[in-house]
């Protein structure tokens, strides 16, 4: 059982503007607290609606220690559910995509209905009753495209997402999209750190020399004001497009459209579209994330998402997917190894700074350090998002270990 006065009095040890105190990112129990109070109860990017296109189709993935699938209805919608047998618990479907006209459990071949619904139950007994037996459903939303859920019974409010980052993303017509390489990599790092890490570009220039071939590094005050510059004649050449651009930001999530350095049209190695059947034409990049565990990066000739999702106190894994046109064909349009060498090398680079950074805060000459409210500012949001779930999480386990208590006294 985690204690929460020890967590609190280790939440409340943590410096404003100040990375947290060393058990955060190295105790067991407060990754067991942070499966509760954050994964939970956050809204988890899982992939697009086009890994899921017809009925019977499905994907598979685990939240924490939750296997879950969201799957397409004979109607055509959406539904989310634990992927655990209501019989004796064993995960129904297998991790990844597939298609199904009903969903089987593999050990006593229970099935279930697209929609969650009890079906067969081979060899129970006359006596059994089915009745109230289905799939536990969970929350799923779309949004241009893409696809979250959340496995809280009340999941956050979502509507502001939908309305400030649909139109920015809508442009990107990820609806046309379809799924042509998915790699998982597990980082020896806490969750934390990993997003910590993607959250910021103060390491950029040095860290990832190919990713700033065609993205500005921001290494320098003379970056910067380049970096201002481009900003404000990218965003009046797409208002005049009619394209929208800016920032948008809510307590869990961050959106904005943004320039490319001059002469690049697409995130590559060497700024050109890696695949020549394009969703649109140059209308920068478009990255948005949810602070629990995802970013992403639509461009006009592909969409790269990333999601890390802890599976232990020193190791998230690491997935990233990348997306063309559905009308693209590989060898034609594109080649796998043009389209994926960039990530790949700077997803690497990233473990291993990861990692590093790990290492560094197990060992005792680690402090909290404070982040540069400049070239950090996101890391640093993040960090205060998360607080803000713990500090939530406490205050609601409190209240109601206090009714709990007056409720056996009474």
């Amino acid at each position: 059982m985690i204690d929460l006065r020890r967590v609190r009095e280790l939440f409340d040890a943590r410096l404003p503007g100040y990375s947290l105190p060393q058990e955060f990112y190295t105790d067991p129990e407060i990754f067991e607290f942070d499966l509760e109070a954050v994964h939970a109860r956050s809204w988890i990017f899982v992939g697009l609606e086009a890994e899921i296109p017809s009925a019977g189709s499905y994907l598979a993935t685990t939240i924490g220690r939750s296997p879950i699938i969201v799957v397409r209805d004979r109607d055509g919608t959406l539904r989310g559910f634990y992927n655990t047998c209501r019989h004796r618990g064993a995960q129904i479907c297998e991790t990844g995509h597939g298609c199904k006209p009903v969903l089987v459990c593999p050990y006593h071949q229970w099935s279930y209905r697209l929609d969650g619904s009890l079906q067969g139950t081979p060899r129970m007994h006359e006596s059994f009753d089915p009745a109230g037996i289905h799939l536990l459903p969970i929350h799923v939303e779309t949004v241009a495209g893409t696809v979250y859920v959340c496995l809280a019974d009340e999941p956050p409010p979502f509507e502001k997402f939908r309305n400030e980052v649909e139109p920015l993303l809508a442009p990107s017509r990820l609806i046309d999209a379809k799924l042509v390489y998915e790699k998982t990599v597990v980082e020896r790092a806490n969750w934390k750190l990993a997003m910590e890490n993607a959250s910021e570009c103060y390491h950029c220039a040095v860290g990832h020399p190919s990713l700033t071939a065609s993205a500005y590094p921001l290494a320098t005050r003379r970056d910067l004001d380049r970096w201002n510059m481009a900003c404000d004649e990218f965003t009046s050449r797409m208002t005049a497009a009619g394209v929208p651009s800016g920032q948008v930001d809510g307590d869990w999530f961050t959106a904005f459209r943004f320039p490319l350095k001059e002469g690049c049209v697409s995130l590559t190695m060497d700024g050109k579209p890696s695949v020549r059947k394009l969703f649109t034409e140059n209308i920068g990049w478009m990255r948005w994330s949810l602070h629990s565990s995802a970013y992403a990066h639509a461009l006009c000739d592909y969409t790269a998402t990333f999601s890390a999702i802890p599976i232990g106190v020193q190791e998230t894994a690491i997935t990233w997917k990348i997306y063309v046109h559905k009308d693209a064909q590989e060898g034609v349009d594109y080649t796998l190894d043009s389209l994926t060498s960039l990530w790949d090398k700077t997803n690497f680079e990233d473990r291993d700074l990861a990692e590093m950074n790990q290492r560094g805060v197990n060992g005792k000459g680690y402090l909290p350090g404070p982040y540069s409210q400049e070239a950090e500012s996101y890391a640093l949001n993040f960090v205060d998002w998360y607080c803000a779930q713990v500090g939530a999480h406490l205050d609601s386990q409190t209240k109601k270990a206090g009714s709990t208590s007056r409720s056996v006294m009474a």
